[in-house]
C-alpha cells in the first residue's frame, strides 16, 4: 500500500501493470516484460548447456539448468523494469512440445531431460500408435517416432531406479514448481505429444496400461492461460518477480508464437516463414486431415488451432551468402516474375501441405540469370504456401483476410509481395511474433484483460500490410498451375 503524498509533493504515477512471458528454447531462455500495450518495458535473457545428441537417437539437456537459467533471465528483466513504474502482475511459460524430464515429489529432475527430438523411443511410440489408433484417428493425430508418450514408457521401463513419489513433468510445470513452490497442472498445449487427448480432456489409459507407464506420473491438465498459483517468497527472491505474483500456464513455442502474431480468432491464419514453412491458423471446430498432413493442438478458449509444417521454407535460400540477399532482391524485383518453376525443396520428402517421402526438388525450364532462379525459388515456397491454404479450404476451413505473416522470410519485402499475390491475400506482417511475446499474452489473459482475444487486440499492435501485386498475378497464375500439374504428374498429391 503507498503512503499518501506529501502536502505540496508531485503524486507518484500509478504503477503501470506488466507481465512476463517466459521462453525456454533449446539454447537459452528469454524473458520480455510488456505492459497491457504490448510495449516492451524489459527483457532479459540466459544461456542453457546444448542438448547431448548422439548416433543412436537420443537428445538429452540438462534439466537442473532451466530454473538456474529463467531465475537469471528473470533477475536480468526484472532489475530493467522502471524502478517505480511497473509492477509485475502475472507471468506464463511456453518451451519445445515434447521436451520432458522425471522429477521428484519437490519438483527436482531425476536425471536428464530426453528433448523433443530425441528418437529413442520410437518403437514404443509406433507401439502407441497402433495401441489407441481409433482414439488418434478422431483427434487426427498421429504418434509419431519423437513424440513424448514413447519417452513417458521408456522411463516406465527402466522406473526400477527411480523413487515411487516420481513423476513426469514438462519444462513449464518443471519451472512452475520452483516459481510457485507446489506441483502445477500440465497445459493441453505441451500434454497434446505426451498423449494428452485435448477432444476427450483425458490422458489415454487404455495406451497408458498398454505400455506400462504409471497412473500418478502424468499431471492434472488444465486449458493454457489458467492460473496455476503465485510466486512464492523464495522464487520471488530469486527472481525479483514480486511474492504473490500470478503464475499462468503458457502453450507449446509455436503456438505461443502464433498467438504473438494476433492470430487467435476463429478463420485466422499465420505463415510463418523459417527454415521451413509452418501454416498455423484457428476454428472453431475440430477439423482432421485423412491424410495427416496436419493435426490440431486446443486453443486455450476451446477453439482449436489447426496446422502444419513443410519441409519447404527459408531453407531454399540456405546456400546462399546472407549478405547478397538485399542485392538479390533488388535485381529479383525488377525483373518481375521468374521465366522458369521451382519446388526448392532441400531435403527429401515432403510432409505438408502434402505427404510424400518420394518428393525432391526440381526446376522446370532454364532459368535466364541468378536473379531469375532466385526469384523462381521465392515463388516456388509461395506456391506451396497457396498449395497449403487450398488444402486447408478443400477440409472446410474458413480462412479470413489478411493472412499475418512472421518468420525471418517475412523480413524480406519482396518475399511478402510475391506472396500476398501468389495467395491473392493481402499479408500482415507481425511486428513481434516471439514466443516470449506469445507466452506473455497468456499472462495477460486474464489479468491485464479479460480475455486472451482482448489481449491480443490491445497488445500485438496492426504490424505492416502488404497487398498482392495485380500486374504480376496474372504470370504467377499460370506458374503455379505448371508446379502443381508436375506434383501431380510426380504422383505427390
Amino acid at each position: 500500500m503507498h503512503s499518501p503524498a506529501a502536502p505540496g509533493a508531485t503524486p507518484r504515477p500509478p504503477a503501470d501493470p506488466v507481465v512476463a512471458g517466459i521462453d525456454v528454447a533449446t539454447a537459452a531462455v528469454r524473458v520480455v516484460c510488456v505492459n497491457a500495450r504490448g510495449a516492451v518495458l524489459a527483457e532479459g535473457g540466459a544461456p542453457l548447456p546444448r542438448p547431448v545428441r548422439d548416433g543412436s537417437g537420443r537428445s538429452e539437456q540438462d534439466a537442473t539448468r532451466w530454473w538456474s537459467a529463467a531465475a537469471a533471465a528473470l533477475r536480468r528483466a526484472t532489475a530493467a523494469l522502471p524502478a517505480r513504474g511497473a509492477e509485475v502482475r502475472a507471468v506464463a511459460v511456453s518451451a519445445t512440445s515434447g521436451t520432458l524430464v522425471l522429477a521428484d515429489a519437490a519438483g527436482r529432475p531425476l536425471g536428464p531431460a530426453l528433448m523433443y527430438d530425441d528418437r529413442r523411443a520410437a518403437d514404443l511410440n509406433s507401439a502407441a500408435q497402433r495401441g489407441g489408433a481409433a482414439r488418434w484417428r478422431a483427434l487426427g493425430l498421429t504418434v509419431g517416432p519423437t513424440a513424448a508418450l514413447g519417452r513417458v514408457a521408456w522411463y516406465a521401463r527402466h522406473a526400477a531406479g527411480f523413487p515411487g513419489a516420481a513423476r513426469v513433468v514438462h519444462t513449464p510445470e518443471l519451472l512452475g514448481h520452483r516459481l510457485t513452490g507446489q506441483p502445477v497442472a500440465a497445459d493441453w498445449s505441451h500434454a497434446l505429444k505426451t498423449g494428452y487427448d485435448p477432444r476427450a480432456a483425458e490422458w489415454p489409459t487404455e495406451v497408458l496400461g498398454a505400455l506400462g507407464i504409471p497412473a500418478g506420473w502424468l499431471p492434472p491438465v488444465r486449458p493454457p492461460g489458467t492460473r496455476a498459483g503465485t510466486v512464492c517468497a523464495e522464487a520471488a527472491a530469486q527472481t525479483g518477480l514480486p511474492a504473490g505474483c500470478e503464475v499462468r500456464l503458457g502453450m507449446t513455442d509455436g503456438c505461443a508464437g502464433q498467438l504473438a502474431t494476433g492470430a487467435v480468432a476463429p478463420g485466422q491464419f499465420v505463415g510463418v516463414l523459417g527454415t521451413t514453412y509452418v501454416l498455423k491458423g484457428v476454428t472453431r471446430e475440430l477439423v482432421t486431415d485423412p491424410a495427416g498432413a496436419f493435426y490440431s493442438h486446443r486453443h486455450p478458449d476451446g477453439w482449436w488451432l489447426p496446422g502444419g509444417a513443410a519441409n519447404t521454407g527459408g531453407e531454399a535460400l540456405a546456400h546462399r551468402a546472407a549478405a547478397h540477399l538485399p542485392g538479390l532482391d533488388e535485381a529479383a524485383a525488377a525483373r518481375g516474375p521468374a521465366s522458369c518453376v521451382s519446388y526448392p525443396l532441400r531435403r527429401e520428402g515432403e510432409r505438408f501441405p502434402f505427404v510424400a517421402g518420394a518428393a525432391r526438388g526440381f526446376l522446370l525450364g532454364t532459368p535466364a540469370d541468378d536473379a531469375d532462379r532466385y526469384r523462381a525459388d521465392l515463388e516456388g515456397v509461395a506456391f506451396l504456401e497457396r498449395l497449403a491454404l487450398e488444402r486447408v479450404r478443400a477440409l472446410g476451413v474458413p480462412v479470413t483476410a489478411p493472412l499475418y505473416a512472421a518468420g525471418g522470410g517475412s523480413r524480406s519485402p519482396l518475399w511478402n509481395r510475391i506472396r500476398a499475390t501468389v495467395l491473392d491475400l493481402p499479408l500482415q506482417v507481425a511486428d513481434r511474433a516471439e514466443t516470449a511475446s506469445g507466452a506473455a499474452l497468456l499472462a495477460a489473459a486474464g489479468t491485464l484483460h479479460p480475455s486472451l482475444e482482448q489481449a491480443a487486440a490491445a497488445m500485438t499492435g496492426e504490424g505492416r500490410l502488404v497487398e498482392p501485386v495485380p500486374e504480376e498475378k496474372a504470370a504467377l497464375d499460370d506458374s503455379y498451375a505448371r508446379f502443381t500439374e508436375e506434383l501431380t504428374a510426380r504422383g505427390w498429391r
